[in-house]
């Protein structure tokens, strides 16, 4: 099957093949093939989770008021969400309403996660995509300096000499050959767009990110103890209010707490308008006038989530970036999604290294089976502890197929923000906010920066900007910018509620088991920091008896389905031309700008803790 059509695409994998093995600056372990025509474009596209791990067999059996502790550690890179997920799921499962307290300093912690994740994810992780660091050292301070006004005139650190001490910090690196945390990288290629002194103002940037970073955690140590893996509760929060400095011993929550994490949610403010948001679009600028409009794939048709912060507590049509689905890139029509219907979300393994009784048919994650079975097809070339090229007819991933309806979908930042602005076009007064976001950027990006920085303006249309690899990583920094502003709004609601005697942040009622139905199931939900995420439950006689999460790469990461449905990952490479094959910093920069996690997307299962499978390498 050299050559079929799928979703809009001619896959040809008949030309030369490009492996990127591994793909770094990533949370877990991924592999990348891609083949391109005479013209060096990606014709055909192949993502690989190489990573098999086995978290959620410990589950089975266990106390699901303990699964928070567990299912965390899927991850440390998007700490708390997965706890989260976890202890909305049991909830559900047991009919737990959480107190005001509980929900807000949730709210609060979960945007923090946004705020921290996305950040890092830009600065540290996929900004060299687009920046020559090496670059930075042929710029002009002064000249950087004027860009940085341009740009951003409100940032305070702005001046000629900050910015030549940091090129000569980096100066000192290149001289001694230790770039330290720039290394490996593909410095010159002409893929680069930038000038100079734009290079050295986003390694600048990078450096001033690393510094508040580790800054606005110290919001998930305050609330829940510590960061990575900060403490949840089934029933609320396990942290105390005492707002009362004389008798605040022993209570984590007090006036001096709260302050601090106001300093931090108004640092975060500031960061994302006068650094973030400006790098992002100064940046997407010049790229766009030099064409590089590429990497839409799924989301200029497929993308869903399951909605988001909620202006009112337990009131979904309060959302402020509601959920939904939209198919064939018709904004005009958004699909409810409801994640309890075994009719829309099932997970498929025709190309994973999973076994089905019937591999045909999809699974709801109720009922949900993990049995490895690690085959390679015939057309790989290499063995199996070492393979050159894989065969993408045959199974290739450690990474199950997720699909809506049977449709292969986009979740994250970019998602959320197209239903958003879909959702605002169509009169929700609630993400307002989100059009008023996006047709700021699209006017900026057209018509503002070009003009200050001496290039022609141009005309594009928000769904023409938005569904690329630019318009996903704007989306990212306009929800950091956005959960920023909503965050302070939680804080100022969290403060006024207690101030007016309510210092709950529990509910036990339902703590003992013995209160519980002999059997249960439920579902959390979470708008985690790279898209939807779901965790399902089963609960029989007080223990687990079942447990799925169906995490945000799973869904972009996928590998084909039955019907040879390619997933995001694959989708959003197809097309995209190639300047250095030897160099393919385009496809990292599409596929770091999903931030993939395949720690969170891979994981096995079994019965009682019994042995699932021996892997003997050979």
């Amino acid at each position: 099957m050299a050559v079929y059509e799928t979703q809009g695409y001619k896959m040809d994998n008949t030309g030369r093949r490009v492996v990127v093995d591994p793909v770094t600056r990533i949370e877990g372990h991924m592999r990348c093939e891609v083949n391109l025509d005479a013209n060096n474009v990606i014709r055909n596209a192949v993502s690989t989770g190489t990573m098999w791990r086995g978290l959620e067999v410990i589950l089975k059996g266990r106390d699901p008021r303990d699964a928070w502790a567990f299912v965390e550690r899927i991850c440390g890179v998007c700490t708390g969400c997965h706890a989260l997920t976890s202890v909305r799921a049991v909830e559900d499962a047991l009919g737990i309403t959480i107190p005001k307290n509980a929900y807000l300093i949730r709210e609060i912690m979960a945007k923090t996660l946004q705020e921290h994740d996305h950040a890092v994810h830009f600065y540290h992780l996929h900004a060299l995509d687009w920046v020559d660091v090496v670059s930075a050292l042929k710029a002009d301070p002064k000249k950087t300096s004027e860009l940085q006004q341009t740009v951003s005139p409100s940032h305070p650190m702005s001046s000629p000499g900050y910015f030549r001490d940091v090129q000569n910090r980096l100066k000192k690196f290149v001289e001694s050959g230790q770039l330290g945390p720039f290394m490996n990288g593909y410095w010159g290629s002409k893929a680069y767009v930038l000038p100079p002194e734009a290079n050295l103002m986003a390694v600048t940037h990078y450096l001033e990110a690393l510094d508040l970073q580790k800054e606005w955690v110290k919001v998930h140590t305050i609330f829940g103890g510590k960061n990575p893996h900060p403490n949840y509760l089934v029933g609320g929060v396990p942290c105390a209010i005492n707002i009362d400095r004389e008798g605040a011993a022993g209570a984590p929550i007090n006036m001096e707490r709260l302050n601090f994490v106001e300093a931090r949610i108004k640092e975060m403010i500031e960061f994302n308008n006068n650094v973030y948001i400006p790098d992002v679009l100064a940046i997407g600028t010049i790229y766009k006038q030099a064409g590089w409009l590429y990497g839409g794939g799924l989301s200029a048709t497929n993308v869903s989530d399951y909605g988001t912060y909620e202006k009112v507590m337990g009131d979904p049509s309060t959302q402020q970036l509601p959920g939904g689905a939209i198919l064939g890139g018709d904004w005009s029509k958004i699909h409810p999604i409801d994640p309890r219907d075994p009719e829309q979300v099932q997970e498929f393994v025709a190309h994973s290294w999973y076994k089905y009784a019937d591999e045909s048919k999809g699974l709801h994650p109720w009922d949900g089976v993990t049995e490895p079975n690690y085959v390679l097809g015939d057309k790989t070339k290499g063995s199996r502890t070492h393979i050159q090229e894989i065969d993408e007819s045959a199974k290739y991933s450690w990474i199950k197929s997720p699909r809506w309806r049977g449709h292969a979908m986009e979740v994250g930042p970019l998602s959320r923000y197209i239903l958003g602005y879909a959702h605002a076009l169509q009169g929700h007064k609630h993400c307002q906010r989100v059009k008023e976001q996006v047709d700021t950027s699209a006017r900026i990006i057209n018509s503002d920066f070009p003009k200050a920085l001496g290039l022609p303006e141009t005309q594009y249309t928000v769904k023409q900007l938005l569904p690329t690899t630019i318009g996903r990583t704007l989306a990212r920094a306009l929800e950091a910018q956005y959960c920023a502003e909503m965050m302070l709004d939680d804080f100022k609601e969290l403060v006024a509620n207690i101030k007016a005697g309510d210092t709950a942040t529990a509910n036990v009622d339902k703590w003992d088991p013995k209160t519980w139905p002999k059997e249960a199931k439920g579902v959390g939900t979470v708008a985690a920091p790279r898209g939807m995420l779901g965790h399902w439950i089963k609960i029989k006689d007080g223990r687990i008896e079942n447990y799925q999460c169906v995490v945000p790469t799973t869904w972009n990461g996928s590998p084909r389905d039955t019907r040879n449905q390619i997933g995001a990952f694959e989708a959003s490479l197809m097309n995209t031309p190639m300047v250095n094959p030897e160099q393919p910093v385009e496809i990292l920069r599409t596929l770091h700008s999903f931030d993939p996690c395949l720690a969170c997307s891979t994981h096995v299962m079994g019965p009682d803790g019994a042995e699932l499978a021996t892997v003997t390498v050979r």
